[in-house]
């Protein structure tokens, strides 16, 4: 799934235009990698975690020639999946009376997430 099939299916669903979606889209991704490049962690509850991991510089050998050459320090991105999603991905699906449960039974009746409380 590219960021364009994503952006046709939001705009789909919510009927909206293509082109507002496709910023909105942009606009998402865009803020995840400056977090990641500000804070080097984002975590979005049941979905998952990204984080920077840094790598060291290392010897490294050009297979071509043979010949050993130094591969600078570097980062790189890191994504742990949440447990919702490794469940969901492993068809085991959430028990009623957990608190996952409920909190994606709320999700999906649209409070959120967050009890209703009375008045």
């Amino acid at each position: 799934m590219t960021r364009n099939d994503i952006a046709l299916e939001i705009a789909s669903k919510l009927k909206l235009t293509q082109t507002l979606v496709k910023q909105v889209v942009q606009i998402t991704l865009d803020r995840i990698v400056e977090e990641l490049v500000k804070n080097g962690r984002l975590e979005w509850r049941n979905f998952g975690v990204f984080t920077v991991k840094s790598r060291k510089a290392r010897k490294a050998r050009n297979p071509r020639t043979g010949e050993v050459v130094m591969a600078a320090a570097r980062k790189n991105v890191s994504f742990k999946a949440g447990k919702v999603m490794l469940d969901r991905l492993n068809g085991r699906s959430v028990k009623a009376g957990s608190k996952r449960g409920r909190i994606l039974k709320r999700r999906v009746a649209g409070t959120g997430g967050k009890s209703e409380k009375p008045e």
